[in-house]
């Protein structure tokens, strides 16, 4: 590869992790075109890409970008996984396969631009899915709709049950000239 195609190639590379809201970095050294394979499908099934990158052209890439600060000391091969989407998801399919798979090592990661240790990477993987905190969000915004629209339901309910019992009871009077 020519210089020019190296310098295209990290252009591309720049503007993917600017786009990213999520970039984990990782080892595969042992790892064969099967096992690679599979953890390919899964890193596409959680919506994001994973490739294969050399250290200096992820150094040279992430200049300007959140992945700046943890490029510069890569060592060894490394790999690249990063979504434009769900953060979440790309950290549970990385996790869920280096389970089965320990010879995916993770080095770092960058989240919304903040720098992740190994520790946030698993705390991230356990956190529910997108879907799920908004179904959470949206119940508990909707649960104390739903008491105060009880509330001013069972008021309006005595109130009618009250008069329908004065009714009866012939506790009111008629109104004079009516």
């Amino acid at each position: 590869m020519d210089r020019e195609e190296k310098k295209k190639e990290a252009a591309v590379l720049h503007e993917e992790l600017m786009k990213a809201r999520g970039i984990i970095l990782a080892g595969f050294q042992g790892i064969t075109v099967a096992q690679d394979f599979e953890l390919r499908k899964k890193v596409a099934g959680a919506g994001a890409k994973y490739k294969v990158v050399k250290n200096s052209l992820i150094e040279r890439a992430a200049q300007g970008t959140g992945v700046e600060p943890v490029a510069g000391n890569l060592a060894g091969m490394t790999s690249l996984a990063l979504t434009e989407t769900d953060p979440v998801a790309l950290a549970k399919a990385l996790t869920e396969y280096a389970k089965i798979n320990p010879l995916l090592t993770f080095k770092s990661g960058v989240v919304e631009g903040r720098v992740v240790s190994l520790k946030d990477i698993n705390a991230l993987a356990t956190l529910p899915s997108k879907e799920e905190l908004f179904s959470k969000v949206l119940f508990m915004i909707n649960s104390p709709a739903q008491r105060v629209a009880s509330t001013l339901a069972g008021v309006a309910r005595n109130l009618a049950f009250i008069i329908q019992q004065a009714v009866k009871e012939k506790k009111f009077q008629e109104a004079p000239g009516s």
